[in-house]
């Protein structure tokens, strides 16, 4: 355990409870029965050949414009329709994406006292953490994680990198410009699939003042899984997430009517998903949707979640270009800073932050 002021209680790192805990989970870990994952009343088993959408991204930057448009229309319908989908041939290197999940795998594997000086707070979240939000005695996911910022550049403190394994900083580097210019492209398309410019969704954000952060997610292995959950049930607060899945190890479960489908990743796949800010901007028209992880007991598992994000200081409301005639919008304005203080303090809750953090103005 370490002591710290920030924190309600001293942080336990979920990996040293892993490997110490032989047969039982602290109490801190089990969740009520409500939530679950073997427990779930409400979530049926779905079809286990169900998954999310698949997008080849290839036919956005071909010649043939029945291609775009069939693409476009792909995209569309997965943002309408499940808040999730797949995409390949997207431009990032596999080999690189590869790279990426070396290293973190291999910081996680480095010796504690090599780790420990990089422990965050709840200020700002940034480094070496086990726990989200601030409530005392709040019951816990089996999860240990590293979070750094890349944009806006100020933010960017290279001293809060790991400095090893000793090619952690130039992959992440490289990785994130990648994850910025693919986030970048998307918001074109769901602009226009919106019915709006294609720079619409991109000024709405900040122009090219936006905000991007890593959070690397370090699953351990977990003696009593249909106890535990390794992230509870949760909507991504920011614009949109890209999610490199463990190649080996799924654990990704998307919520949808009719239950909970375990997302079956794609290799050197990206996995996105529409955070609430997208949702708000589009007056709901496209849907944040909650997801969860589960844990395994007998491998871990890491994934690497980019989050890019409206700049932090300006108001972010619907477009008007979205707002039905006749129709008002259902968010009020509010910056992206205020809105994630939510989750900040609360931790992971369902999609109750856009509910608490937004009055309705229908």
């Amino acid at each position: 355990m370490e002591p710290s002021p920030d924190w309600p209680e001293p942080i336990v790192r979920v990996q040293s409870l892993s490997e110490s805990c032989r047969d039982t989970i602290p109490d801190r870990y089990i969740k009520p029965p409500e939530a679950r994952p073997a427990t779930l009343s409400s979530t049926t088993a779905t079809s286990s050949d169900a998954n999310i959408p698949l997008v080849n991204l290839e036919g956005l930057y071909g010649p043939d414009a029945a291609l775009r448009q069939d693409t476009r229309r792909r995209v569309s319908e997965a943002c309408r329709e499940w808040g999730f989908f797949q995409i390949t041939n997207h431009g990032v290197r596999p080999d690189l994406m590869d790279r990426a999940q070396h290293v973190w795998r291999e910081f996680f594997h480095l010796p504690m006292p090599l780790k420990q000086p990089y422990a965050n707070s709840p200020k700002t979240y940034e480094g070496y953490g086990s726990r989200l939000g601030v409530e005392k005695a709040a019951v816990l996911d089996w999860s240990d994680y590293y979070y750094l910022h890349y944009l806006p550049s100020e933010l960017r403190d290279l001293r809060k990198w790991p400095a090893l394994p000793a090619d952690l900083r130039e992959v992440i580097a490289e990785y994130s410009s990648e994850i910025v210019r693919l986030g970048g492209e998307l918001l074109k398309v769901f602009s226009v699939n919106l019915g709006l410019r294609e720079d619409s969704l991109q000024t709405a954000f900040g122009g090219e003042e936006i905000g991007a952060c890593l959070r690397v997610n370090f699953y351990p292995k977990c003696p009593q899984p249909d106890l535990a959950l390794g992230l509870s049930s949760h909507s991504d607060p920011g614009g949109m997430t890209f999610l490199l899945p463990d190649p080996d190890v799924p654990g990704l479960q998307v919520r949808r009517p009719d239950g909970w489908v375990t997302v079956k990743p794609v290799p050197h796949a990206f996995i996105v998903n529409i955070g609430d800010q997208i949702q708000i901007l589009s007056n709901a028209i496209y849907k944040s949707v909650e997801h969860r992880v589960i844990v395994n007991s007998t491998q871990e598992r890491l994934s690497l979640a980019y989050f890019y994000n409206p700049k932090s200081n300006i108001p972010i409301q619907p477009l008007e270009e979205v707002v039905k005639p006749g129709e008002t919008a259902s968010y009020s304005a509010m910056t992206f800073d205020e809105y994630r203080m939510y989750i900040r303090t609360k931790g992971p809750k369902g999609k109750s932050q856009l509910g608490a953090s937004f009055k309705c103005t229908r």
